[in-house]
């Protein structure tokens, strides 16, 4: 089981952007200023520039440098926010979780976690466990739920009570209001944390089976 080490990264690359940014600001300054000296050198002694052109052109610098100092700000602050979700999310290696998705596993007896994301104040909330060929082997009946994850209490067996064979299954949910009108709601899928790993699209997680998830991906950790 392996981490990769994200902040030493992290921190290095906001260092080199951040001087590659404060650079870029000395050099548009010193080029402003170039150009200020030339053109009051080379100004029309009977039509020099007006004071409130001067403070115009200062106010303009002045504004390049302000926007500067936020972009620097912004990035200090997008860096450490980085930071702090990689080591956030290293604490989660070894730990069970739900995610999106409606993979379950059935081997010796035993059934992964699954579990349903309701969306809104749902009056029934129901989930078929169906097999590899889509047929229904389970059907439950969750009642009325609240806003939030509520796991799926599935025995491993049939509608008949008979124990179902090892294999792949999958949630399908169906959730209703007061008035029999569908409602959003999600299956969700166990995983475990193998690995984190920060890349161009941001900090994943490599849940095995169940695939790469993102870190707002988490329902439920178990």
């Amino acid at each position: 089981m392996t981490t990769v080490n994200t902040s030493n990264s992290l921190t290095g690359a906001l260092g080199a952007a951040a001087g590659s940014s404060n650079s870029f600001a000395a050099e548009t300054e010193d080029r402003f200023l170039t150009l200020l000296v030339t053109q009051l050198k080379n100004q029309d002694p009977l039509n020099p520039m007006e004071n409130a052109e001067l403070t115009s052109q200062l106010a303009q610098l002045s504004t390049v440098n302000g926007i500067t100092q936020l972009n620097n700000t912004l990035l200090a602050l997008s860096g450490q926010m980085d930071i702090s979700q990689s080591l956030q999310a290293t604490s989660l290696i070894g730990k069970e979780v739900l995610v999106p998705g409606d993979k379950i596993a059935v081997g010796n007896g035993v059934v992964t976690p699954l579990g349903v994301d309701v969306v809104s104040p749902a009056a029934n909330v129901t989930v078929s466990i169906v097999d590899g060929a889509g047929v229904p082997v389970r059907k439950i009946d969750l009642g009325a739920q609240p806003v939030g994850v509520t796991s799926v209490p599935w025995d491993g067996k049939n509608d008949l009570g008979e124990v179902v064979p090892d294999g792949a299954y999958r949630l399908v949910v169906a959730a209703k209001d007061a008035e029999g009108a569908s409602l959003t709601a999600g299956a969700l899928t166990w995983g475990k944390v193998n690995s984190v790993a920060y890349g161009a699209d941001g900090m994943k997680m490599d849940l095995g089976l169940a695939g790469s998830f993102g870190l707002f991906d988490i329902r439920k950790v178990l």
